[in-house]
């Protein structure tokens, strides 16, 4: 099978986009020059000291930028102010989304270059050996194409240092000739008077090459650079290297520009989506529920390295919070911490014994090696690992299970269309899929014998079930019986010397492995993978070969790895964007399925390993960095409610009057076409500034104003500095003011700022029986299970949805149980931890454990933590209804101080209001209550001063500590009593406020209204007006 190819629109406008640039520059055809020889001379008949490079550049710095500012107008690319001829004559910029043909645009563009100007020769530097194989394919895979369009052949070769003599080759040719070198080569090679062999091969004058330096002989022929990815070739070592080639100017070919120079032509992620170029994307997540903290679980994530301090570990651990919840937590942790200490309030036993970083422990990559973290136990974790997670295996199968289920769901519909289905797990270990016998025989493992068990079952339920279409052609039956479940997956992996796959490697500073025979593999097999004859339809290989993929029909891509941050979710997902290909090799692309049914074909599908709200986020986030700057037009919003900063003057503001006289002004003076972009003529600014006098005079002074928010629609530097920002105010403290010191407050604080202790005296068989009964009629632990989220991209894609993170629609979410045992090698101080959490007596608390049915005491085994958490909340709640008579409170000798007010400011501003009686400038509220509660203290003039009461004021109780909410001083004579402590609810209906929430309350009011000798009264309200009621009606 081949790839057929057509002429598409808009990889022909990226050509013209380039070819736009050099208009004005004249073909001089094939530009003669005087090889150098070297001493050798000439060696046969047809080596000549004749050369053909490129014509030099004939039109000067001034007329290329107006080229270039005219195809980004065309273009609508915001223009260019300066030319960037850093490397040659000019340096070009062109974006197009993965997955749309950037290599098929800049080889049409080299032909195109050819046709208009007469320049033939071009070196294609890319980032890595992945990339370089893939260009390789492509020329080679389009060279019929481009023959039966231009009637001639491109000649390209991959450099290599050992055949220097195709240098001479490249010089004396007049055919396009295009030599591709992969940037390891590269920095390397450009390093003079390096020492390493290909340093010395390229700037020495060697004795096989007639005593000549290669770069000479390349630099001769002013040859035009393209940089395929040249965000990841940005280092000084290779943008200086590619100077001494000597280039005639150069072009930057990227879906990612992370520098930008010139840019002719943009097709981001959102223009490749909507004109349907590219795969719909479908992410399937799961999240882990009702983690148990068993396990010790850790992932190194990092260790940062400082110049000023020592390294960091950045490693993620579970946190097990007061109920028993556990959660993923990702912390910062130097030599010397603990990670049980980290572990939450309530320890987590996993990590009891040693999980402590040991000294010179945390070790930073080194020598190739990856860094590593040593605690005391022993434990080694390198970067990336996962130690200890016994539901990963269970996570994995249920991932590989999805991919199946996918591609099934999918492969039918796809099988009568004449579309091979392709379904591509990444790996991080070969010995996790595939190991060999004492013989050298291949064994499937792990993953692979995962795939085997489901991929079996899977198929047996569907031929279990045939379906009406199946009683009218069975050939998709048929199909599925051909191949048996080891024949349908293979993997493709790096080969060591003795035949055997092994783990590829990434050197430092690489994205992927450089290893030639694992992408030949890939390379070579590409279209034998699209034919039906080919059982294998899932392909398992190393995450490092990644950017090897990009087989058409990969419907599936799912990564059977620890989600990391290093990795791109826009590069996880890019090796399956292109749309997909039949048997005959023909795109199935909107000119073959049109648009209605190019989104319900090509649908990519990614199996994720981590959350879908997590990837969903993350994926928006890197398509939303990387979309263009768009122009906009000008409209009355524009001008409407903006401020502009004048240099040397004073603000100003547009109101809507303001906007509306000058979109008028602007649209009848021609300055603005019809659309709202803006004319030649109001570029030229002399016409601008005599029409400004027609404006009223309110607003011909806003003259510069105008003509800067216009400029900003296609000059995006135009306002810089210029626009106000709203938001500069910042809240960071709510500190402590004059009401503070206000003598009522002060009579206020002296009466209520002591701290108090309590004795309490209770029937201890009543609250063992009691708690027994309870437990056995309420007792339920939850179960380890997954949570599986789907969402699909929205059938257009808008900038506004990216920036909200509503370009996905959830379509369905399920949940799978995970039945597993209890955690290896953790043990609990069972009768210990209860006592704990419910304060009381190990005595009381071994009684009740023994009290309690066997069915409910096994639940423990289910789930260690959460069982020992709601067992203790469940005595503490029986507790609560037993103590409140009988508790006696004690006051102590120390106080509470006016520090604990220091508490900062939310990040969430729109809980807080300015206040002018509180003793603080703000107060945060909670909910509507609090918020409704304090404007009214604020407005009421019997309220002399108050005070939100922090939460580090707290009252004991036997059920917990309790911190009241308000602190108020009323006017002398203006209430019953001066001094109270309020608590707001939403309701004054008590019993509302269930077990544990009401006995803190009735103990707060037997310490203000029972026991205390002060003026001070205590009562729960729910307004301002519940408040003035109860006083009225107390003692």
């Amino acid at each position: 099978m081949e790839f057929k190819f057509k002429i598409q629109p808009f990889q022909a406008e990226a050509a013209k986009a380039v070819t736009d640039v050099f208009e004005g520059q004249p073909n001089q055809g094939a530009f003669a020059y005087v090889r150098d020889l070297g001493k050798r001379g000439a060696t046969n008949l047809f080596d000549t000291a004749e050369g053909y490079g490129n014509a030099p550049m004939l039109l000067d710095a001034e007329q290329l930028l107006a080229n270039i500012r005219s195809a980004q107008s065309g273009n609508q690319i915001m223009e260019s102010s300066s030319l960037c001829a850093d490397i040659g004559t000019c340096q070009l910029d062109v974006e197009m989304e993965t997955g749309t043909g950037k290599t098929y645009a800049y080889t049409k563009t080299a032909y195109e270059l050819n046709r208009l100007y007469g320049w033939t020769k071009f070196i294609v530097v890319v980032p890595s050996v992945a990339i370089r194989e893939g260009v390789y394919k492509s020329f080679q895979a389009t060279e019929q194409h481009f023959f039966e369009q231009y009637g001639k052949p491109i000649k390209y070769f991959i450099y290599n240092s050992s055949r220097l003599n195709e240098l001479d080759a490249y010089s004396q040719s007049t055919d396009i000739n295009v030599m591709i070198i992969n940037m390891q080569a590269f920095n390397t090679s450009m390093k003079e008077g390096g020492t390493s062999k290909e340093a010395r091969i390229m700037y020495s004058e060697r004795d096989e090459f007639g005593s000549r330096r290669p770069i000479d002989v390349l630099a001769a022929n002013r040859p035009i650079v393209i940089q395929d990815e040249p965000q990841k070739m940005g280092g000084a070592a290779t943008q200086n290297g590619i100077k001494r080639f000597n280039p005639l100017f150069c072009l930057n070919y990227s879906a990612t520009h992370r520098v930008v120079h010139n840019m002719v032509y943009e097709l981001d992620a959102l223009d490749a989506y909507n004109q349907r170029l590219v795969k719909r994307i479908e992410v399937k997540g799961f999240e882990l529920k009702n983690m148990r903290g068993t396990d010790g679980y850790l992932y190194l994530q990092d260790v940062v390295v400082s110049r000023t301090k020592p390294p960091v570990a950045i490693i993620e651990h579970k946190k097990m919070n007061a109920s028993g919840t556990v959660r993923k937590v990702v912390g910062r942790f130097d030599v010397g911490d603990d990670i049980y200490a980290a572990s939450g309030d309530t320890r987590m036993e996993a990590y009891h014994d040693g999980f402590t970083i040991a000294p010179d422990g945390i070790v930073p990559d080194m020598d190739g090696e990856l860094g590593h973290v040593r605690f005391l136990n022993g434990l080694v974790l390198r970067k990336g690992e996962v130690y200890g997670d016994s539901s990963e295996d269970d996570m994995r199968r249920i991932q590989i299970r999805e991919t199946i289920r996918s591609h099934l769901q999918k492969e039918e519909a796809l099988f009568f269309r004449g579309v091979k289905c392709l379904s591509l797990f990444f790996i991080d270990e070969v010995a996790r899929y595939r190991a060999y016998d004492d013989d050298g025989g291949e064994l499937t493992v792990g993953y692979g014998k995962v795939f085997e068990e489901e991929y079996a079952a899977a198929i047996s339920e569907r031929l279990a079930h045939p379906t009406m279409v199946d009683m009218k052609d069975s050939s998709y039956l048929d199909y599925l019986r051909r191949f048996d479940a080891h024949e349908v997956h293979k993997g493709y992996f790096s080969i060591d010397k003795h035949g055997h796959t092994v783990d590829s490697r990434t050197k430092r500073g690489q994205e992927g492995s450089d290893d030639i025979s694992a992408y030949d593999l890939i390379l070579k097999n590409k279209e034998r993978l699209l034919s039906f004859d080919e059982p294998c339809r899932f392909i398992f290989s190393h995450s490092a070969l990644r950017e090897g993929w990009d087989n058409p029909n990969v419907f599936q891509i799912c990564t059977l790895k620890h989600s990391d941050s290093e990795t791109g979710k826009r590069q996880e997902v890019g090796r399956g964007l292109r749309l997909c290909v039949n048997q005959d090799g023909e795109r199935q692309d909107l000119s073959v399925l049109g648009e209605g049914e190019v989104h319900k074909m090509n649908v990519l599908t990614v199996i994720a390993s981590e959350s879908y709200a997590n990837f969903v986020d993350a994926l928006q986030r890197d398509i939303r960095a990387e979309l263009r700057e768009r122009p906009t037009v000008v409209t009355n919003a524009l001008f409407e409610g903006r401020t502009v900063r004048l240099p040397d003057m004073e603000p100003v503001t547009f109101d809507g009057d303001d906007a509306t006289v000058v979109y008028a002004f602007l649209l009848k003076n021609d300055f603005i076409d019809l659309h709202g972009k803006p004319t030649d003529k109001f570029k030229d600014s002399k016409s601008f500034s005599y029409a400004v006098t027609e404006l009223p005079p309110e607003v011909q002074v806003k003259a510069t104003a105008i003509e800067v928010l216009v400029k900003s629609v296609y000059d995006p530097d135009a306002l810089a500095g210029m626009i106000a920002d709203g938001h500069e105010s910042k809240l960071t403290d709510n500190r402590l003011n004059d009401n503070f010191d206000k003598r009522e407050f002060k009579e206020l604080w002296e009466r209520i700022n002591s701290k108090h202790a309590y004795t309490v005296s209770f029937d201890g068989n009543e609250l063992r029986r009691k708690s027994v009964a309870y437990i056995d009629e309420h007792l339920s632990v939850t179960r380890l299970g997954v949570n599986m989220t789907t969402g699909m991209q929205q059938n257009k894609a808008t900038r506004a949805a990216l920036d909200t993170g509503e370009h996905f629609d959830i379509t369905e979410t399920n949940q799978e149980n995970i039945d597993t045992g209890t955690g290896q090698g953790v043990s609990y101080d069972l009768v210990g931890e209860v006592a704990q959490a419910a304060v009381i007596t190990r005595r009381s608390a071994a009684a009740i454990l023994a009290g309690i049915s066997p069915l409910k005491f096994d639940m423990f085994r289910q789930n260690p933590e959460e069982f020992i958490a709601k067992v203790g909340k469940a005595i503490v709640a029986q507790k609560a209804t037993m103590v409140v008579d009988h508790i006696t409170y004690h006051t102590l000798d120390d106080r509470y101080d006016s520090e604990i007010f220091t508490e900062r400011m939310p990040e969430n501003r729109s809980h807080i209001i300015a206040t002018r009686k509180n003793v603080q400038d703000y107060v945060v509220w909670d909910s509507q209550t609090e918020k409704d509660f304090a404007c009214a203290l604020d407005a009421a003039s019997e309220v002399c001063v108050y005070a939100r009461l922090p939460r580090l004021f707290q009252i004991p109780t036997p059920v917990g500590n309790y911190a009241p909410d308000w602190a108020i001083a009323f006017e002398k004579d203006s209430v019953r009593h001066i001094y109270f402590i309020a608590e707001t609810k939403g309701t004054m209906e008590t019993l509302e406020l269930k077990g544990i929430e009401s006995a803190k309350i009735a103990c707060a009011k037997k310490l203000f209204n029972d026991i205390s000798t002060s003026e001070v009264r205590y009562h729960e309200v729910a307004s301002y007006g519940d408040l003035l009621d109860v006083i009225g009606t107390m003692e």
